[in-house]
């Protein structure tokens, strides 16, 4: 499956580079104090600097946290500043520029209740900001302005130029579709209390007009409410299809109550500038009609009724005026049919909705909601304007988040460098705004310090200056001339023709009183007569006027031709340099594809670069790192030989100090045992003799092999087994309950051989360590031992014994069989068997002279409790006494 790559975005238009920036404009406006508002903590210090005082209670409050501070704008506009001064200063310029193609942005910011609705509209005689700068630009332009429909919205934020024709049907249709009314609101009129907003003698009106344009003003008026946007001017449509029904199940009448306003998105247009998909654009012609647009959207402005304000926006309202300008035909007559020569300026003129707490205002439910989607609004603008101003000041590029609210969205072009912007900041002086106030002050004067591109001068058209007025100076001389023929002029007639008139005899009374009167007919004839003469002669004046002013026209029509061969030859010249320019811009065209191609393919060319140039430092980094690390390693492994060859000498030091210690204690041991069996022996001895005093010296006695020795199982050597009575008297275990039960006592240090034969007992305890608990259970006991032989082969020892309950409560263990397990290579050489395997005096014995007291003694050990087995083994016995 092959998926289609996305459309590459389009690249910005490339537009004129200019280097110029001016700061943003902020002024600061205080209101005059309220007579319910009491102290005052504002004071204007100059015309650029107010000084903000802090309430005594908050000086006590915080332990003087709050001082007298200062802050600077462009211009302070005191109480006692007028609308129309506030306006030369700060409005003007924008609506000038506006005029002259430039677009502009001005928008009031305060607290709630600091009179920035005022500012921007005003009242009846004292106009703000939005009715001064309509009247200025209709002052303006007013006699240069096209009929209406000849500019047209394509709704992709421009303009579109209609020939005649199509205007006339437009106007035609448009005034038969107002003839009957839609809606109610169609015949909404101006509100009384702002018929007259402007004082005419404070009237303006802009310089340098160009006169050979034409213009056109379209308005749109929208809000953005909880952070949607919502369009004013939108004739709310009549839902007209669901009936509402009675009681009896019939329709009683239609519902006409309006649809809700749907909101509106925001779209970039094809020179990345944001605008309002979908908004109402409406034609005005004069500052009445667009204020009374203006003033029909207002009355859907949301407001409320708050702690703060008693008509309190709830809404950030935008009213945007475009100026479309586009220049008259070579002939100076109609509009020039090019939609690229078409300029579209706008001047947005924003109200924001105030800041405000809602532990002061006291908002419950929607208007705490829209408390927050206020604030929280503003705080974005204010988070942008911080890093606009950190990326121009600190050289960063750290990302602007315009998108977070709709309305930084919609005017990011303008901090882009679209045009000039202006803040006005309102003030309250009162003391309760203190807090808020001050942050304010300290937004504006941070935003002031952010810099925005000068906006460029757009040329409109090549032709040349002054078509208007040559059209009129045309007109004029026409009038002139046919003045000096005697023709009209202005609809007035010449004054030879009233003197003309004036000479025409007048009529005699033609009343008829007496049937022989002979004088009244014959004097009616003669004036008649007269009147007939000066008629004719007029007649032919008049034809030599009108031959004469034929004459004058077929000149005038033969300079025409004249010139209009002129102005075919120069059309023609004009379309020869129109095709070699159009040739010249398709070779500029063709040169510039060609040229981003090539810069297109240096970009890959250098990001391929740019990746190797990575990918060679983070392997060089890498090597080195390893290079590094490998030496580390290095470094540690010879210290860590260093001290292993340290602590293998320390160990065999103590190895051997150690060995020593235990070859002394060994021998010392030895030497004890050797000691002990000598005193038994002795002992023995004496025994032995007194014996032999008492028997007979003719019958010697010979001890039985069969009760002195103990059978081994697949022992080398049979081991002596003692055949006296134990030392204490013990109970054996009664056998009736079952087999005997072995203990196998293995210790954890044993060595597995793998060998074919194990020894393999039923029914046994396995231990690694005595346990009186398996002591307890079994009947037999059996001890692994194992140890190094002399010809180093593991042996293995299985010493056995009997399990005795003891008088006192507890175990005690007899010994009485040692088996012997050694693992020999078959293949070895054979080893003789020395007297130590063979046994003590084994020759003796089989002479039959192994009847020596001391070497049946030596052999015949008693193996009790607590004696010793050889090196490594030990009797165990153990024993519990129970408690009375």
């Amino acid at each position: 499956m092959i998926r289609k790559g996305k459309t590459p975005r389009r690249p910005p238009p490339k537009k004129p580079s200019n280097n110029q920036k001016d700061p943003v404009g902020v002024y600061c406006r205080v209101r005059p104090l309220g007579a319910e508002d009491g102290e005052c903590c504002v004071e204007v210090i100059s015309s650029t600097t107010i000084q903000l005082h802090a309430p005594d209670g908050l000086k006590a409050n915080r332990n003087g946290e709050f001082k007298e501070t200062q802050y600077s704008f462009k211009k302070v506009f005191g109480i006692k500043t007028t609308q129309c001064e506030l306006f030369e200063d700060v409005a003007k310029p924008l609506a000038d520029d506006l005029i002259h193609g430039k677009n502009g942005l001005l928008f009031t910011y305060g607290v709630t209740g600091s009179g920035k609705t005022y500012t921007m509209t005003g009242s009846p005689g004292q106009g703000g900001l939005l009715p001064r700068s309509l009247d200025m630009i209709f002052n303006s332009i007013g006699p240069f302005q096209a009929k209406r429909f000849v500019f047209k919205p394509d709704d992709k934020n421009g303009m579109e130029v209609q020939n005649q024709v199509d205007a006339l049907l437009e106007r035609q249709k448009r005034e038969s579709q107002q003839s009957v009314p839609k809606t109610p609101s169609s015949r909404q009129r101006v509100d009384p209390e702002f018929a007259d907003m402007i004082n005419p003698d404070e009237a303006c009106k802009a310089d340098d007009v160009d006169e050979d344009s034409s213009y056109s003003v379209f308005v749109s008026y929208i809000e953005i409410y909880n952070n949607y946007i919502y369009d004013l001017l939108e004739e709310a449509p009549m839902d007209l299809i669901k009936p509402k029904w009675n009681g009896a199940g019939t329709p009683l009448r239609h519902n006409t109550e309006f649809i809700p306003p749907q909101s509106k998105i925001l779209r970039e247009d094809q020179n990345h500038n944001m605008y309002v998909a979908g908004c109402t654009e409406v034609e005005v012609k004069s500052t009445e009609e667009a204020f009374e647009v203006f003033w029909r959207g207002q009355k859907k402005r949301r407001i409320a009724n708050t702690q703060l304000n008693r008509e309190s926006s709830r809404s950030h309202s935008v009213f945007i005026i475009k100026l479309a300008q586009a220049p008259l035909d070579a002939d100076g007559d109609n509009v020039l049919q090019d939609k690229n020569q078409v300029n579209v300026s706008q001047l947005c003129l924003v109200d924001l909705a105030g800041s405000e707490r809602t532990s002061r205002t006291r908002a419950e439910g929607s208007r705490l909601r829209e408390a927050g989607n206020i604030n929280q609004s503003l705080m974005t603008l204010r988070t942008c304007i911080e890093v606009l101003r950190e990326n121009q000041m600190c050289g960063t590029n750290k990302m602007v988040p315009y998108r977070d609210s709709k309305v930084t969205h919609l005017f990011k072009n303008y901090f882009d460098g679209e045009g000039k912007v202006r803040m006005v900041v309102c003030v309250n002086p009162k003391t309760d705004d203190y807090e808020e106030t001050m942050l304010v002050m300290r937004f504006a004067e941070m935003t002031q310090e952010v810099e925005v591109a000068r906006p460029v001068d757009r040329p409109i058209c090549g032709f040349a200056a002054g078509r208007r007025q040559r059209n009129q100076a045309f007109k004029e001389e026409l009038s002139r001339r046919l003045e000096e023929r005697g023709g009209p002029v202005d609809g007035e007639p010449p004054a030879a023709l009233n003197q003309l008139l004036q000479s025409f005899p007048p009529l005699p009374a033609s009343e008829l009183s007496d049937p022989n009167d002979d004088h009244t007919i014959p004097r009616l004839i003669e004036a008649l007569e007269k009147r007939h003469r000066i008629r004719q002669m007029v007649t032919e004046d008049y034809n030599k006027a009108a031959n004469m002013l034929k004459s004058m026209l077929q000149d005038l029509d033969g300079n025409l031709m004249s010139k209009e061969n002129f102005i075919q030859d120069q059309r023609g010249r004009l379309g020869e340099k129109d095709k070699m320019i159009q040739n010249q811009k398709n070779e500029i065209d063709r040169l510039e594809k060609k040229s981003k191609m090539l810069e297109y393919k240096i970009d890959i060319l250098q990001k391929t670069t740019n990746i190797y140039e990575e990918d060679k430092r983070a392997l060089q980094h890498e090597l080195e790192s390893r290079d590094h690390r490998l030496q580390r390693e290095v470094s540690e492994k010879k210290r860590m030989e260093v001290r292993m060859h340290g602590l293998v000498t320390d160990e065999k030091l103590r190895w051997q100090k150690e060995c020593e210690r235990r070859v002394n204690a060994k021998e010392l041991e030895m030497q004890n045992k050797l000691w002990v069996k000598d005193e038994k022996l002795k002992q023995l001895k004496a025994i032995v003799t007194e014996s032999k005093t008492d028997s007979r010296p003719d019958q010697p006695q010979r001890p039985s092999r069969e009760k002195d020795r103990v059978p081994a199982k697949r022992s080398a050597s049979p081991s002596p087994v003692p055949t006296g009575p134990p030392v204490r008297p013990m109970h054996r275990r009664s056998h009736s309950a079952g087999a005997e039960r072995w203990v196998d006592h293995k210790p954890s240090t044993n060595v597995e051989l793998d060998t074919v034969m194990q020894p393999s007992v039923a029914n046994a305890i396995k231990v690694s360590a005595p346990s009186e608990k398996a002591l307890a259970k079994c009947d037999k006991y059996m001890l692994t031992h194992q140890e190094m032989a002399s010809d180093g082969e593991i042996q293995t020892k299985l010493i056995k014994g009997e399990v005795f309950k003891t008088r006192g409560g507890g175990q005690s263990v007899q010994f009485t069989d040692i088996e012997t397990l050694k693992q020999e290579n078959p293949l070895g050489p054979s080893r003789k068997r020395t007297s130590s395997e063979t046994g003590p005096n084994q020759e003796e014995c089989k002479d039959g002279s192994w009847t020596d007291v001391e070497t049946r003694c030596a052999v015949a050990v008693e193996m009790r409790a607590g004696s010793n087995l050889g090196p490594g083994y030990q009797n165990h016995g153990y024993s519990k006494r129970r408690k009375p």
